[in-house]
Parts: structure tokens; sequence; C-alpha cells
């Protein structure tokens, strides 16, 4: 998979459209926006991995894609 997703991405916005729209203005910008395959809505960041994802992640409470943390 391109654009370094192999283990999600983590967003925080309005609502799923707003998710979305901005993966696909951040990342996804050459149009090749990949098939979906789950979908975790209120993520509790204290149950995510600690030794990759929430030591790789920014903060999740602005809008925006906070994992992973790259020039989004």
């Amino acid at each position: 998979m391109k654009h370094g997703m192999q283990m999600g991405c983590g967003v925080t916005a309005v609502n799923y459209e707003d998710a979305l729209n901005i993966l696909k203005e951040k990342v996804f910008i050459d149009g090749s926006f990949p098939d979906i395959k789950k979908v975790t809505e209120n993520v509790d960041v204290s149950a995510l991995d600690a030794d990759h994802v929430r030591s790789n992640m920014m903060p999740p409470n602005a809008r925006g894609i906070w994992y992973p943390i790259g020039h989004y």
C-alpha cells in the first residue's frame, strides 16, 4: 500500500465524511484513494499500541491526521 498506511490512519474530524475529505486532501492527493477496510470511531487512544502507535502520533484533539505523523 502506498503512503505508509499499512497500520491504518488516525483522523480527528467533525464526522465520517469530514474524515474522508481530510484523507483525500492531505494524504491521497493523487486520487488513489484505497478501499476502506475498517472504521473505528471514538477511539480510546490509551488502548492503542504504546510502542508503535502512541509513540508516533500527534495529539488527537485537533481536526486533522494524528497518525501516522508526517507532512499532513
